[in-house]
């Protein structure tokens, strides 16, 4: 389990002010119960994080209904993606910007869950006694720490992966514009067959190719000025690989650029900040203005 707490100051840079690790003994509920009084959690604001395949985000036109009907109006959109009953999800929906000249339909991203794996999620901290502000959902964790790399008036494409697979969001003035996943894994570029791990590479990279393309294409009015990689394990000369065959420049992940961590100083590491890429984007959620 990964504990982290970050303060937005106004007017100044965010503070990831604690960071640390824990291992699961006894299950989450009883890592959550040591930690509510060694760390004090009823104090704080505390967010999780939905896991992998317990929800999700698809994108919509915006239906021509008042915003406080608009959940209600796309709940049937999920009849041919859910395998849940969709009278009883759990939904979110986001605005996704436009530039208002296009003449297309305003878009919204609906993220979705089943009920129970909404109150599975929250069990553990149920039981053991830790209020939850917010349970969320990993994109929207990644666009809070994209929101703060991005150049001013411009759209950031950011591609995380780690050993359980890769998502690149595109992000435009702190807002999520859109989302794509793969299975493609560190572990399969690190992979110590040669071939395997350059067939995985060259996936990636078209992948991106192609996913830059299609932005381009959809969202032409937010200019792409650059692609930030974070990738835990690191992934040697694998930036670099990307920047040849991309069309944005490619840089990897700096938090020091826009978050101020001197409580942490693991987080000088950029493994260190990959590897805790959800975590510090989860602490640092602010009020949605989701509905």
């Amino acid at each position: 389990m990964t504990l982290a707490h970050a303060v937005r100051h106004p007017g100044r840079r965010p503070e990831v002010v604690q960071l640390d690790s824990f291992a699961l003994e006894g299950g989450e509920a009883e890592a959550l119960r040591r930690l509510r009084t060694a760390r004090q959690l009823k104090t704080y604001r505390c967010t999780t994080l939905m896991g992998e395949g317990d929800y999700q985000v698809a994108q919509f036109d915006a239906p021509p209904v008042p915003r406080e009907e608009r959940r209600e109006a796309l709940r049937w959109s999920l009849r041919e993606l859910a395998d849940y009953p969709v009278e009883t999800a759990c939904l979110g929906v986001l605005d996704v910007p436009s530039d208002g000249l296009s003449g297309r339909a305003a878009g919204v991203l609906l993220v979705s869950a089943a009920e129970r794996a909404v109150r599975a999620r929250a069990a553990p901290f149920e039981e053991a006694r830790v209020p939850l502000a917010a349970i969320d959902v990993p994109e929207l964790a990644q666009r809070n720490v994209a929101a703060l790399l991005e150049d001013e008036n411009r759209g950031l494409a950011f591609l995380h992966l780690d050993e359980s697979g890769s998502r690149l969001t595109l992000t435009y003035r702190g807002e999520l514009v859109a989302v794509r996943r793969s299975e493609i894994t560190t572990r399969q570029m690190a992979s110590d067959d040669p071939e395997r791990a350059a067939r995985a590479r060259e996936r990636l990279v078209l992948e991106m190719q192609r996913s830059l393309d299609n932005f381009d294409r959809q969202y032409s009015h937010f200019p792409v000025s650059k692609m930030v990689l974070a990738a835990y394990p690191r992934v040697e000369g694998l930036a670099a690989e990307l920047a040849e065959n991309v069309y944005v420049p490619v840089q990897e992940m700096d938090l020091a650029a826009a978050v101020d961590f001197p409580h942490v100083p693991a987080l000088r590491d950029p493994a260190c900040q990959a590897r805790n890429l959800l975590a510090i984007g989860a602490a640092l959620r602010a009020g949605e203005a989701a509905a």
